[in-house]
Order: C-alpha cells, then sequence, then structure tokens
C-alpha cells in the first residue's frame, strides 16, 4: 500500500495570512460568546474537530468550503467587496495591535487582562461585544466610536453582536 502526501500549501501573502488569522479569531470569538464547544460546532459544520481548530487558528491549507461551513454553522456572515464600487464607504483600516491606553472604554472592559497592553482586532471585538452593557457610550471618545465603527465593518459583517 502507498501512502500519499497532501499536496503542500503555496506559500501566501504576509497580509492574507494575517487577514486568515483575524478571521478564524472572529470564528473562535463567536463560538466562545456562544458557549459553544469546538466539538459542537466541528459537528454542526460537518466537519473534524482538527480541522475547525486549524480553522480559528486562520490556517490557509484549510479549504474555502470548510470556513463557509465553520462561518454558517456559528451564524457569522462572510461578505466580499468590490473595492471599486464604493470608495468611499470602505472602512478605515484596521491596526494590526490595538493599544488600550488609546481607548478607555476598552481599558476598562479589559481590567482582568494583568500585563497586556496591547490586542488583536478580533479580542478587542470580542471584549466590547461580551461586556457592551457595562461601555460609557455617552462618554466614549470619538477615535473609540471609530474604532468600534471599524471592528464591526471589518470582522463582524457590520453589527455588534450585543
Amino acid at each position: 500500500m502507498r501512502y500519499i502526501m497532501p499536496a503542500k500549501t503555496p506559500p501566501i501573502a504576509e497580509h492574507h495570512a494575517a487577514r486568515l488569522a483575524a478571521l478564524g479569531q472572529r470564528i473562535r470569538a463567536q463560538r466562545l460568546k456562544h458557549k459553544i464547544t469546538a466539538v459542537s460546532a466541528a459537528e454542526a459544520a460537518g466537519m473534524s474537530r482538527v480541522t475547525f481548530h486549524r480553522i480559528e487558528r486562520g490556517e490557509p491549507s484549510v479549504t474555502m468550503g470548510a470556513y463557509l461551513s465553520a462561518i454558517d454553522a456559528l451564524g457569522l456572515v462572510l461578505e466580499v467587496q468590490d473595492p471599486t464600487q464604493s470608495p468611499a464607504a470602505t472602512p478605515p483600516a484596521l491596526p494590526p495591535r490595538i493599544r488600550l491606553a488609546n481607548y478607555p472604554q476598552l481599558k476598562q472592559l479589559a481590567w482582568q487582562l494583568h500585563g497586556v497592553d496591547e490586542l488583536t482586532p478580533a479580542d478587542a471585538l470580542a471584549l466590547y461585544e461580551r461586556n457592551w452593557r457595562h461601555v460609557d457610550q455617552a462618554a466614549m471618545a470619538p477615535a473609540e466610536r471609530a474604532l468600534v465603527q471599524a471592528l464591526r465593518d471589518h470582522l463582524a459583517g457590520g453589527r455588534l453582536l450585543v
């Protein structure tokens, strides 16, 4: 019996790898927010737990179909946008790391994260979503409002799950 090795994953650009990692983090945040086990989410998506964990890590070797199944199983929506159609509607880019010191409401929400000065966008979104009831929206600075809107637009399909 001859064993056939799976094909190697082609190399991808760093910015694409970062986008896949953010997508995986968003999928994981949604699963954890709803207190769904990885096994249950994988079963709902019709895949193995190992494949589901690879999606949450943003691995590029996982098929697009598997990503879409995981997204759908968690009630998320993936949209493809044509940047040439509406340049004015393009949300501002997210930084790769979000400094807590720059966003007072987010910093208050992260009180239990000792020694943490920065978060990934997906972690910041998850923190806002889990604790939105504690956010003082009236006291929120314009820069923090813009951050929440950018997180919403880039990672949450245009809406916070609160």
